[in-house]
């Protein structure tokens, strides 16, 4: 259910995701390493998502599992992989071969991805970049493009520099460490581009280890890096972002990514694991009970307290 205090826009993953995605929508993916928003990408295969467009910058496990379970017909990435630990098979089936069905793929680099972010962020028409000079990359996305700039360039005389296209998203879903019921949302650790993805989009949701209290943000107001006004739905999920870390909170599950190449490169394996894991569960509580506490406790990691800040005041 929807919150009745306008303040308060915490809800549930499956109330967020049949409020915000929709068939045919742009949907961005952002955490980097760790903080990805596995769960999200789990509920969106549960309810059944068509035809999407799937932005994210590192497309990984959760990105090979909703294409495999029919929710992607486009993907907007700079890396496709396993995160080192192997290949991504469902998605390199619909790439090479087009099986069972093709897949429109716009490549990047990462820091391409990142000045589409920018762009949309600030409703920009383009960013310019130097680093796709000398790179093959424009010969098979024809939206890296030249402008002429307006100012001379090292010689003196006109400079050709490639532009990228803003990515404005229908809806940005992010994972972070923690947020209050508003939308203040907190992440340390790596923070990669979860903060332009949410400013780039039409609506963001936020799904987070833990809802805080307005005390426990405001007393560390520097690691707030997406402010309420720019959250739609904040969800508690914990161990939400499984198989990566949440850096504080569980360890990567480093043999799940092993296991993944295998299972994804065998069409039916994978489709019973999401039958098993994904469309077999109700929702990701029972998904994480099924690993049972034993397993959690694997992942579990120890304290590395940051030290006090003395913000001051005034008497």
């Amino acid at each position: 259910m929807a919150p009745t205090d306008r303040t308060d826009k915490s809800m549930s993953m499956k109330a967020a995701i049949a409020a915000f995605v929709r068939d045919g929508a742009t949907v961005c993916l952002e955490g980097f390493t760790h903080l990805i928003p596995t769960a999200a990408g789990h509920e969106i295969i549960r309810q059944g998502r068509r035809d999407l467009t799937v932005v994210r910058m590192t497309a990984d496990i959760v990105v090979d599992q909703m294409i495999a379970a029919g929710c992607v017909t486009r993907l907007v990435s700079s890396f496709v992989g396993n995160s080192s630990a192997g290949s991504l098979g469902e998605l390199r089936r619909r790439v090479e071969s087009a099986d069972p069905a093709p897949l429109a793929f716009e490549e990047y680099s990462h820091y391409g991805m990142i000045c589409r972010y920018l762009a949309g962020a600030q409703r920009l028409p383009f960013y310019p970049l130097r680093s796709y000079g000398g790179s093959d990359l424009p010969s098979v996305n024809s939206d890296l493009r030249k402008v002429t700039s307006p100012y001379p360039g090292p010689d003196g005389g006109p400079e050709q520099i490639y532009v990228v296209p803003p990515v404005n998203p229908d809806v940005t879903i992010i994972h972070a460490q923690r947020a209050d019921r508003r939308g203040n949302t907190q992440i340390w650790g790596l923070t990669g581009v979860q903060a332009e993805a949410v400013y780039a989009a039409d609506k963001a949701i936020v799904v987070v280890e833990e809802i805080v209290d307005d005390e426990v943000i405001r007393s560390d107001p520097n690691r707030t890096l997406v402010p309420a006004h720019a959250v739609d739905a904040v969800v508690r999920c914990p161990r939400g972002a499984h198989p990566s870390f949440a850096q504080g909170y569980y360890d990567r599950d480093n043999a799940f990514y092993r296991a993944w190449s295998h299972i994804s490169k065998d069409p039916q394996r994978l489709q019973d694991w999401l039958d098993e894991w994904v469309r077999g569960t109700a929702d990701h509580a029972e998904y994480v009970d099924r690993l049972g506490e034993e397993f959690w406790a694997r992942l579990a990691v120890g304290e590395a307290l940051s030290e006090p800040v003395d913000y001051g005041r005034r008497l």
